[in-house]
């Protein structure tokens, strides 16, 4: 059995911040502003891998209320979903995603970001995409306000257990 689930993360770029993406620490002048550690890609990987089974998003879990989670690096968000899946005995196929930003330019940091990515989920470097667009300076990413990422998932049942409510 399969499932298939969907992803969005918006974040607002702001002076002062680390910009970590994918796993990685880019250089930029900005970074992403959040409780954590702001990863959009890795986050909307956790919520397309939680919205498949239908077990809310990202702040359900890993609420931003919650000090525990407070400048968290976002790897370990996807760790835990990575094995809240298997928990329902899931395991990840493949994740196809999107990072919509004016800059950086990320192409060189790509493969990196997917072995990371890969490295965590315990997957191959193949079953991850990573892909990237700007907005031709278009709205708030082309005025480099915030930045976007979107993940699709496809999960397999590796084993019957009874979904938990």
């Amino acid at each position: 059995m399969y499932r298939i689930g969907q992803g969005i993360d918006f974040h607002k770029l702001v002076e002062g911040r680390e910009f970590w993406l994918g796993g990685v620490l880019i250089p930029h002048t900005k970074g992403a502003l959040g409780h954590s550690d702001a990863d959009v890609l890795l986050h909307a990987i956790c919520d397309a891998m939680l919205g498949a089974l239908s077990m809310g998003d990202i702040g359900q879990h890993f609420p931003d209320t919650d000090p525990a989670y407070k400048g968290i690096d976002s790897k370990k968000l996807l760790k835990r979903t990575t094995e809240l899946i298997a928990d329902r005995g899931y395991t990840v196929v493949n994740v196809d995603s999107t990072v919509l930003l004016q800059a950086p330019k990320i192409r060189k940091y790509v493969d990196e970001m997917r072995a990371t990515i890969a490295g965590v989920m315990g997957v191959t470097i193949d079953d991850v995409s990573i892909k990237a667009t700007t907005t031709e300076q278009l709205s708030f990413i082309g005025r480099e306000e915030g930045i976007v990422a979107t993940a699709n998932v496809l999960l397999m049942r590796t084993q019957n257990t009874t979904p938990n409510p």
